[in-house]
């Protein structure tokens, strides 16, 4: 099967703070696996009273592995999910041209499950 040249343009892309390299660890086993290519970018959060280091996963429709928009944000929200868990993070955001998603753990929920 021919893969195509040029498809339509769609990005989504994860914020998270945490450790970068962590993160990538993670996302070289995802592309591996699932068949991705993304980038991953150094990123800093500056905010009311506070600054923290994170970065930024780029989705793009690559024509390697050509995904239709629902498919490409349905992964980014899986790995955000999973990122949120490697690095220790309560909370990301997925953001593409026309909605962004903050995704969060609620504190109970964590203490949940860290019970025996």
């Amino acid at each position: 099967m021919k893969r195509p040249r040029a498809l339509p343009t769609y990005a989504v892309s994860i914020f998270m703070a945490g450790d970068i390299e962590t993160a990538k660890r993670h996302i070289r086993r995802c592309c591996y696996e699932d068949a991705l290519c993304v980038t991953v970018t150094p990123t800093t959060f500056i905010y009311t009273a506070g600054e923290e280091a994170g970065f930024t996963v780029g989705f793009v429709n690559y024509p390697r592995f050509p995904r239709v928009p629902s498919r490409l944000r349905a992964r980014a929200m899986k790995l955000a999910r999973e990122l949120m868990r490697e690095c220790c993070q309560r909370s990301a955001l997925v953001m593409d041209a026309s909605r962004t998603d903050w995704l969060t753990l609620d504190p109970p929920a964590l203490a949940r499950s860290k019970s025996p």
